[in-house]
This record gives structure tokens, sequence and C-alpha cells, in this order.
């Protein structure tokens, strides 16, 4: 069955006895490893206990697939529940995984992890479909990840910062969870036992990783960041996104800027109208959003829709690629802000 990151806490408070393993995979190498320790260590607290954790790599299960027969299989001599971690998996593993889940009455838990799988490959298929299993999809931290990631992280090192700052932090850091962990490790390193993070502390140690997801897409769009735009769709197609489902959340977005364009033409302000959004905007989004507000006017706004609506057809309707329907919309969309800038 399919669960969501956020529910594995939750879930490990008290692991059902009847999982027999979990499929983690996706772009998010960092939200990988550290969901993989959270399941290992369920079982094991340490994750290093050669008693009870034997680790697997891919390359040697597909060469000798006897070798997780007999991992799997193994019973500790300390006694207890084991666990199996096959890392970077490939589907060549589902067929002789599902055979072994019907042949053997382990109770050992499979922890197999990789980031080369998309939902649409048989192993995380197996996963989804099988009572007994968990697949986990791990992508690129939205806005709302990032700051429960960074508040989660000042809390659990007893770190003390203003809310100026701690915009400035998650502006920062990174969709990917490993590479934001790596530089929350640097600046636990820089700050020694000052607990006070300021902003020039951020600044010197956190370098600028922010990297790309649906919502930045929309913002590269609006603000007519036109590399930045064609980068982000290339990168959301290479992990599976849908192009219509691309397409859709623009829409989405140039629907809301139409909302607060209209509610500005009578009237009211700028700021009032972007802290009246819901849902409302994080609150490192709201500059940039203001400055589209600056950008797009009602008849702009309007222009975008149609040309997204259109495309969106072709993408459903057409012989047309919609990859490169979707992109070919995006570029127009981010070529034209240079005219009215």
């Amino acid at each position: 069955m399919n669960i969501k990151p956020e529910q594995v806490d939750g879930i490990l408070k008290s692991l059902p006895s009847n999982i027999r393993g979990v499929v983690i995979y996706g772009s998010n190498e960092g939200m990988i490893a550290t969901l993989s320790q959270q399941f290992i260590k369920a079982v094991s607290p340490d994750i290093y206990d050669a008693f009870h954790v034997s680790y697997l790599d891919m390359a040697v299960v597909s060469g000798d697939i006897g070798a997780l027969y007999a991992e799997f299989n193994a019973q500790s001599l300390m006694g207890g529940r084991r666990v199996v971690v096959i890392k970077d998996a490939t589907n060549v593993l589902t067929k002789p995984l599902k055979e072994l889940l019907s042949s053997s009455s382990s109770d050992s838990l499979l922890v197999i992890t990789s980031s080369s799988l998309k939902t649409k490959d048989s192993l995380a298929v197996m996963a989804k479909d099988e009572s007994d299993f968990y697949g986990i999809g791990c992508y690129d931290d939205r806005d709302e990840d990032i700051v429960a990631f960074a508040s989660k992280f000042m809390s659990q090192n007893g770190f003390k910062i203003d809310n100026t700052t701690f915009q400035l932090l998650c502006s920062r850091l990174s969709n990917d969870r490993k590479i934001s962990a790596n530089e929350l490790d640097k600046l636990i390193t820089y700050m020694g036992e000052n607990k006070t993070i300021g902003m020039n502390d951020v600044l010197r140690v956190i370098s600028d990783t922010s990297a790309s997801s649906q919502e930045d897409l929309c913002y590269f769009v609006a603000l007519g960041q036109t590399e930045k735009a064609i980068a982000s769709f290339n990168k959301l197609i290479f992990e599976g996104e849908n192009p219509v489902s691309i397409i859709r959340t623009l829409s989405y977005h140039f629907m809301k800027l139409l909302d607060c364009a209209v509610k500005i033409e009578n009237g009211e302000t700028a700021d009032k109208v972007v802290f009246g959004l819901r849902p409302p905007l994080m609150f490192f989004r709201k500059n940039a959003f203001l400055s589209q507000l600056r950008l797009w006017n009602r008849n702009r706004i309007m222009n975008a829709l149609s040309l997204l609506y259109q495309t969106e057809r072709e993408c459903k309707t057409t012989d047309f690629p919609a990859e490169q329907a979707a992109s070919f919309a995006l570029m127009r969309l981010a070529n034209g802000v240079k005219k009215f800038k």
C-alpha cells in the first residue's frame, strides 16, 4: 500500500507485525536515506548491528538471488526480528521478490531503496498493490516540507532564530532533503556553542541550493525567468510528472493572480489581498508573488490563461507531443514577461 512520507513517524511508533517490507523510491535521495534509517531503527536501534541488520547491493542480488533468500530467511543468533536492506533496487527484483515472499514465512523486514525507480515501475507497483508492503515515493520537498524540516532541525538542536532569518534560511534550502541536511550540518559546525542564529550566519554558511518543484516553475514563468523555467520543467518531466498536470498547476497559479488583480483593481491593497489568500502563501514566497502582481494585470493574465487552456487541449487531443506543447507554452509566457517589465 502507498503511504506518504509524513505518515511514517506515526506508523513507526508501532510498526504492524504483518508488514514485511517497504519500497522507498524517488528523486529525493536525502529523504530516502532518512526514511530507510527510520524503518531500520524500528526493528534495530543500531543500524549497523550485524546480528539484526544485513545490507545488500542490487548488483549482488542480481548476480546471486540466493543471497537475498539466505539473508531473508536467516535468524538472528541474539533473537528478535531482522532487517534486510537492499540498496539501488531495480525492477529486476520484482519477480524473485514475489516468489520469495510467497514461499517464506520469515518475519524479516525488507527495506528496499532506489533513487531511479518511478511510480509506474513494477517494483513500486508491487509495493502499492501488496497489503503487507509499504510504497513511499520521495520527491522534491514542497515549501511546507522545507519549513517543517527546518523547524524540526531548530528544535532538535536547541537553536533560536528570528522569523526574518528563518525565512532567509528556508528560501536558501533545497527541495532535495539530502542537500538541505548537508547545509544544516555545516551550520551546526559553524555555530559551535552559540545557539542563536543570525542573518549573517545564514548568509555565510548556507549556500543558495533552492531547486525545482511545480510551484517553483510557476514562479519562474510568472517572473520571466525563462532559463530557470525550462530547467525546472525538464527536471519535473524527468521525474515522471505529467505535462498536463504541470499546465494545470500553472493555470491555477494564474487564476490566483487573476483573483488578486481584480481585487486590487477594486481598491484593495496588494498586501491585504496577498494576506487574504487561502491557502496562505508560505512566508518566503510573498515578495516574489507581489512582484508578479506588479507585472501581470487582468488582460495579461487572461491572455496567459487562454494560452494555458489551449495548450491543455492540445496535450489531450492532438498528435503533437505533450511535452513539447507544454514547454513551448511556458517559454512563450516567460519570454512575454520581458516585454512589459
